[in-house]
């Protein structure tokens, strides 16, 4: 049976991949290490956490004697890494933070890894010869684009803020382990994820939880900026394909093309919430504000999913349409209970 790691688990897009996983292949153990900082929550897991092949630690995956015995104990042949400080406001005011856990914690965990998967470089240990290591990473390592284009695998690398500078040094080392070590590798590169259990600061939780609060909807800049938005289960069914089935050395960008601005992101939950969860009086685009830009604000990102689709047969499920009726009627019942 494998013994999978996934870090970063109780996170936004790790739990939603916990859940997606350990209901998908019961036969597989999945050993979840998370720091449990502000990004996770291991109430994000409780509808895995009496399944027979879920196992939680919580712990920092810098601390190499940590995950140094969590694979001697769990016979650990496979990493999903999703671990990362991924805040791009709090990358601009601590960026010695995501230093340390995106760079530092990526290279424990190859380094560690490499030393109990293989015996040198190119020569793996018997038993594990197919063991992979899957580090999920950004497309802001791509920097911005102007109003046409897209990102591919092949787009020189940019990053334009100390998050998005972190996750590209993780990813780089990375493909150093793959070309120096020969350990069999993959690295995804998403866009925007959107959906259930996101974590309260990012935008779209942001205008659901000011507008039901009655608060103003904060709105950088003049809300031209532009994502390609994903839903997380989409991404999820991405990242599953790419380590069960991605050639190694390879990068495969996750995207979902559904390229919108931020102000039609604040109107189009208004409006839902507008015919969902009336307001007494008025509607709820009336709290919607503009306020001073973040520094280094990338005008927007859009990624072209082909390679993903074409060598692996990935699809995502939903549109931005059908994906944001789900997540505001989540957020709507999570933000009614308390």
């Amino acid at each position: 049976m494998k013994s999978i790691l996934i870090t970063g688990g109780a996170g936004f897009i790790g739990s939603n991949l916990v859940e997606y996983l350990v209901e998908k292949y019961p036969d597989a153990k999945f050993v979840i290490l998370d720091l449990l900082t502000y990004a996770g929550d291991v109430s994000n897991l409780d509808a895995v956490k009496n399944a027979p092949n879920f196992t939680f630690v919580k712990g920092d995956i810098c601390d190499r004697d940590l995950v140094e015995r969590i694979f001697q104990h769990y016979y650990i042949n496979g990493v999903m890494h999703l671990a990362a400080e991924s805040h791009v406001d709090n990358s601009i005011t601590h960026p010695d933070v995501f230093i340390e856990t995106n760079v530092k914690g990526t290279f424990t965990l190859l380094n560690v890894a490499y030393n109990y998967w293989m015996e040198q470089p190119f020569v793996f240990k018997k038993g594990f010869e197919h063991s992979r290591f899957l580090h999920v990473s950004t497309d802001e390592v791509y920097g911005t684009l102007g109003k046409t284009g897209l990102f591919t695998e092949e787009t020189p690398y940019a990053p334009n803020s100390p998050y998005s500078a972190s996750k590209a040094s993780s990813d780089m080392i990375v493909r150093s382990y793959h070309h120096t070590y020969g350990m069999h590798t993959v690295i995804t590169n998403c866009s925007n994820n959107y959906g259930p259990k996101q974590h309260d600061e990012k935008l779209i939780p942001t205008v659901i939880r000011k507008a039901l609060s009655g608060e103003k909807i904060p709105i950088y800049g003049d809300g031209s900026n532009i994502r390609d938005w994903l839903y997380v289960l989409d991404h999820c069914k991405g990242i599953a394909l790419a380590f069960e089935k991605g050639i190694s050395g390879e990068v495969y960008n996750i995207g979902g093309e559904n390229e919108r601005n931020n102000n039609y992101i604040a109107a189009k939950i208004c409006e839902l919430l507008d015919e969902i969860y009336p307001k007494h009086t008025g509607s709820y685009k009336d709290q919607i504000t503009y306020v001073e830009d973040r520094a280094g604000h990338d005008f927007r990102y859009a990624i072209d999913a082909s390679k993903i689709t074409n060598q692996l047969g990935w699809k995502a499920d939903e549109n931005f349409e059908t994906g944001i009726l789900k997540t505001v009627q989540w957020y709507l019942n999570k933000y009614q209970e308390k």
